[in-house]
């Protein structure tokens, strides 16, 4: 499809070469694996991989299927030999998520699911917690007693009435 990596799954794959490199060299592969198995995952949910992607997927597969890998790899048509190729560089700053999801509880029940920026303050995140229109109609008419913000997880909000 197409060439770089999509925004969306950039993160996971900045993520997933950092654990698998630091994985392989603390001979950890279950983890490794593990970790690839999330990307892959993530891949399938969105109906495949770039060429960028795949091939990055090729790289940190390697160790482990050598000559699968290395087969797929000659298919996409490359000359050079994959275990002598460069392992990927991920970009640390590119590790971490800039939006998470958050749950949104009105007396301990799950009302709404918000997509926020990572690093969102606490009154900001009740504020968009109450402009869900879920949120707002249970929470219309009643006394809120408590607005709890559990950062990266979760907004609870106890009311009364």
């Amino acid at each position: 499809e197409g060439e770089g990596y999509r925004p969306k799954l950039e993160a996971l794959i900045n993520r997933t070469i950092k654990k698998v490199g630091e994985d392989i060299d603390a001979l950890k592969a279950n983890t490794a694996i593990a970790q690839l198995m999330i990307l892959v995952n993530a891949l399938y949910d969105e109906g495949g991989a770039t060429r960028a992607e795949y091939e990055v997927l090729l790289q940190l597969l390697n160790p482990f299927v050598p000559h699968m890998t290395e087969e797929l790899w000659q298919q996409m048509g490359h000359t050079d030999t994959l275990a002598y190729h460069e392992w990927p560089k991920y970009d640390e700053a590119k590790c971490v998520e800039q939006t998470i999801e958050i749950a949104v509880q009105v007396n301990g029940k799950v009302k709404a699911r918000l997509n926020v920026a990572a690093n969102i303050e606490s009154a900001d995140a009740i504020a968009a917690a109450k402009a869900d229109p879920a949120v707002a109609e249970a929470i219309a008419g009643k006394t809120i007693a408590k607005e709890i913000y559990v950062k990266g997880r979760l907004v609870n909000i106890a009311v009364k009435g």
